[in-house]
Parts: C-alpha cells; sequence; structure tokens
C-alpha cells in the first residue's frame, strides 16, 4: 500500500482487524492488554512513546515476548506539524532506536501523535519505511480524561468495524480502566462474530496478498 497518506482501513476479503493502543507501555493498562489477548489467542499493536519505554522497559519487553507489534509513536509525543523538518527526524529516530533496543529491530510502522501529519512528515515517515497508521474509530474518543464511559466507546466503535479496519485505543497517560472494559467487550463480540485480531503489520501483508 502507499506510504503517503494516513492508513485507516487495509482493504482484505479477510475478517480481520488491528486493535491499536497508543501512549504506552503502562505497568496497569498495558498488562490488562495482554491478558485480555492471551485470552483469545490474538496480537496487537502498541503504539509506544519512546520517554514511556525509558520508564517501563519491562513492560515493552513483555509486549515484544509476546508477539505483539510495537509502532513508533515518537519519543515525546509532539505535534510534529509545528516542528522543523529535522526536530521531526530527531523525534522519529528517538522513538526508533527506543524499540529497536527491545526488538533488535527497527519499528515497521508510524503514528503520528495527535493524527497530526503534513506531506512532509508524512515524507519523512516514508523515508524511514514507515507506513502512517490511522484509525477507523476516532469517534470513540477514549482518549479524554475524564473518559467518555465504556459504553459510548463501545457504540462509537462497532459500527467502523469492518474487514481490514485499525481500531485506536489507549494504554498509556491517565486512567484507561474504561478502555479495558470496551475492549473486553468488543472483543467478546467480534471473536463471537469470527474475527481474527492481527497486528498492523500482519493486516498490510494481508492487503498485499490480495491485491
Amino acid at each position: 500500500m502507499a506510504k503517503g497518506s494516513l492508513v485507516h482501513r487495509v482493504p482484505t476479503q479477510e475478517k480481520a482487524v488491528a486493535f491499536t493502543f497508543d501512549d504506552g507501555p503502562h505497568p496497569v493498562f498495558t498488562e490488562q492488554v495482554l491478558e485480555i489477548f492471551q485470552k483469545i489467542n490474538g496480537r496487537a499493536t502498541f503504539c509506544m512513546i519512546g520517554q514511556e519505554i525509558d520508564k517501563f522497559g519491562d513492560i515493552a519487553a513483555k509486549v515484544h515476548a509476546a508477539g505483539h507489534e510495537m509502532v513508533n509513536h515518537t519519543y515525546s509525543h509532539p505535534d510534529l506539524t509545528q516542528l522543523t523538518v529535522e526536530e521531526a527526524r530527531a523525534e522519529i529516530l528517538l522513538g526508533d532506536e527506543r524499540i529497536r533496543r527491545v526488538t533488535g529491530k527497527p519499528a515497521s510502522n508510524f503514528r503520528p501523535p495527535f493524527f497530526a501529519v503534513n506531506e512532509a512528515i508524512l515524507s519523512l515517515a516514508a523515508e524511514f519505511g514507515y507506513h502512517s497508521i490511522g484509525c477507523v474509530n476516532g469517534e470513540a474518543k477514549d482518549w479524554e480524561q475524564p473518559q467518555p464511559g465504556a459504553d459510548f466507546i463501545v457504540e462509537h466503535t462497532r459500527p467502523t468495524v469492518a474487514n481490514g479496519s485499525i481500531l485506536l485505543f489507549h494504554d498509556g497517560y491517565g486512567d484507561r480502566a474504561q478502555t479495558i472494559k470496551a475492549v473486553q467487550v468488543l472483543v467478546q463480540e467480534l471473536a463471537a462474530e469470527g474475527y481474527r485480531f492481527v497486528t498492523v503489520n500482519e493486516l498490510l501483508a494481508l492487503a498485499e496478498y490480495h491485491e
């Protein structure tokens, strides 16, 4: 797929979705996400901030050991469009270095903080070989503090689910208990409907297979 735009949904005939979790790792909520996906033998994608990897490297290592994907979410979560290109490059590079320390290899994909991109940022991400990852359920707004409620998150995510959907949630910064509850509900529902839970990388590979 092209790397010059945000990828919100991957065109695929497979009944597969990617659950993504931003702003971790976190010693409480990331662990809870890992438990949810272990129970269903599914994989998730964690869009990690470099500074948080510095704080909780043991949690990042658990994510990697469990077979989940780690995506570069920059080092300190700035709006990259408000930085110079060199400043933005440094943020991406530092985030990539932190992931490389845990996994032994570069990150494969990138999620821009706040989904703030322009042509320069998308081109910069492509220089690193990244797909820039968006989402389909932005209206769920699970990032808001206080959170909007587990029911709200579920109800604003359900209509966006389809083959190849990339779903956004948060496991870092603040109390994410409502997100965890919502994800538990959604995972149970989608598993019952026959969906597979794959990483963003795996989802992108499905698109390549069907092209």
